[in-house]
């Protein structure tokens, strides 16, 4: 992807999930931080400045119909609207899941939103019209705005491969040791 001219240069740097949740809960339209064990990284999009533009959240799917042990939801994007901040991170989120193994990688956006963001780095619409699972008081991933939660979702998804059967092993002590 190339940049328009005059349009900063991003980099993606790793970021802490306490720093990175103070950003989403200033800067998300309608949800909360991420409580901790969700996440398995988290990541900013940064200007040459230095100034953070953009974050993202990775981690276990938090739909376990989803939970393969083998895909990653990126559970959180969150900019101040810089141009390309989405895909630069949703791109990043992508290569990261790849390189750890992951078959596919997921994210959610409501219907209304277009997508143009994961379109861009080669994400495709894998299911359309779902309704959200989470919708009690009370949630584990608070929402802002509680509103959007009655809205339909789409899931997206870029696949690398196809899941593998793992199988687990039970392992023998050696010399009568624990492991």
């Amino acid at each position: 992807m190339s940049r328009a001219e005059g349009q900063t240069k991003l980099s993606v740097v790793p970021l802490t999930l306490p720093r990175a949740n103070r950003i989403i809960e200033g800067w998300h339209r309608h949800h909360g931080p991420l409580p901790g064990g969700f996440a398995w990284w988290a990541i900013a999009a940064v200007t040459d400045a230095g100034d953070v533009v953009g974050v993202a959240l990775a981690g276990r799917p938090t739909n376990r119909n989803n939970d393969d042990g083998q895909t990653v939801e990126v559970q959180r994007v969150a900019t101040m609207g810089h141009p390309n901040a989405c895909s630069v991170l949703y791109g990043a989120c992508a290569r990261a899941a790849q390189a750890i193994g992951a078959a596919r990688i997921i994210t959610y956006t409501l219907e209304s939103e277009a997508g143009s963001s994961l379109r861009a780095v080669g994400w495709t619409r894998e299911a359309d019209g779902i309704q959200s699972w989470w919708t009690h008081a009370g949630s584990r991933t608070p929402a802002v705005d509680r509103e959007h939660m009655a809205e339909r979702k789409v899931r997206w998804a870029k696949h690398f491969r196809e899941p593998i059967k793992v199988i687990d092993l039970q392992l023998e002590p050696l010399d009568g040791a624990m492991l």
